[in-house]
């Protein structure tokens, strides 16, 4: 009787803990990461009660008194909110557009070419932008669309007059989205590469031997087994769709165009390090943590009901 309530999982097994013994390597490497989210991803989850207090620094977040939803009404009556949150939404939406099927299309490309050294030369380049500050980066691009830069130099040689380009919103949205993904392009193209190499080579070579050449393989083959990669990643793309890129537009942006280039985050920043109006800044990232995960769940329930539930999260 005892064996047979064993087998069915209500007496556990004198060495349960087995396999934690036998990988307590692997789990003891675990500690660093868990601890550093707890410290600094759900400890700090108890500040969020200051979207809902009129936080006062001399009484701490226990003595400051309660407002309920005050900061939130405060906001959605605020005008310059819904434009700084169109500015949030377009950018990202552009980056999306634009910047997600570009790494899929690297990784694509570059998988069908065969000279090995010269596909690791690509690769490395290509890299590089990530691990450069937007600090590094950002006077780069204020050099080169400067009015003494070399892209005005050209537009002189074809009698064209200079443009402050980064101080004009009709061009400043455009070199955001550009830079953007030319910073990472090819970092992200990086779990693409992995998922092809994991690709089973005899489906490339029936292919060939039916005569299909190197774009049919790439459309046919590789393109369709990325999918489920594809899907997860476009999930977890949407949860940033009001995250336009803090470092970026920080260190590009002026006051000439925050018409076009004021975001969600630009905005926390002068209302709570600047103003040190904490609480509403506290509301705004609460309210932008809401919609982000609205938003994963709909794009969730979207690809399951596309018939891909193995792709999706949950």
């Amino acid at each position: 009787m005892r064996t047979a309530i064993k087998q069915v999982g209500m007496i556990p097994e004198k060495n349960s803990f087995k396999p934690f013994k036998k990988l307590k390597v692997l789990y003891l490497m675990l500690i660093p990461g868990m601890l550093y989210y707890l410290i600094f991803h759900y400890i700090p989850m108890y500040g969020v009660v200051l979207a809902f207090k009129d936080y006062h620094i001399m009484e701490g977040i226990l003595g400051s008194p309660w407002v309920g939803l005050k900061h939130f009404q405060d906001l959605f009556s605020d005008p310059y909110f819904f434009s700084v949150l169109k500015n949030t939404v377009i950018i990202s939406f552009y980056k999306l557009i634009f910047g997600f099927p570009i790494p899929i299309l690297f990784a694509l490309l570059l998988s069908e070419i065969t000279n090995v050294r010269y596909k690791k030369a690509v690769q490395t380049v290509s890299y590089l932008p990530h691990f450069m500050s937007w600090v590094v980066l950002g006077g780069i691009i204020f050099t080169v669309f400067s009015l003494e830069g070399p892209v005005n130099g050209v537009m002189k040689l074809f009698g064209v007059e200079p443009i402050l380009f980064l101080a004009d919103p009709t061009y400043f949205r455009t070199i955001l989205i550009v830079t953007s993904i030319y910073q990472g392009f090819g970092w992200g193209s990086i779990i693409y590469f992995a998922a092809i190499s994991n690709i089973d080579p005899q489906l490339y070579e029936a292919a060939i031997i039916d005569g299909a050449g190197r774009f049919k393989r790439m459309f046919y083959i590789s393109a369709p087994m990325l999918f489920p990669v594809i899907a997860v990643m476009l999930i977890l793309s949407m949860s940033g769709i009001l995250d336009a890129g803090f470092d970026q537009i920080f260190n590009m942006y002026n006051p000439q165009v925050y018409s076009v280039a004021d975001i969600i985050d630009t905005y926390v920043y002068r209302q709570g390090l600047i103003e040190m109006n904490y609480s509403r800044a506290t509301a705004v990232g609460l309210f932008k943590s809401v919609v982000a995960l609205i938003l994963i769940i709909v794009v969730n329930k979207i690809v399951k009901w596309m018939g891909q539930e193995e792709s999706a999260l949950w």
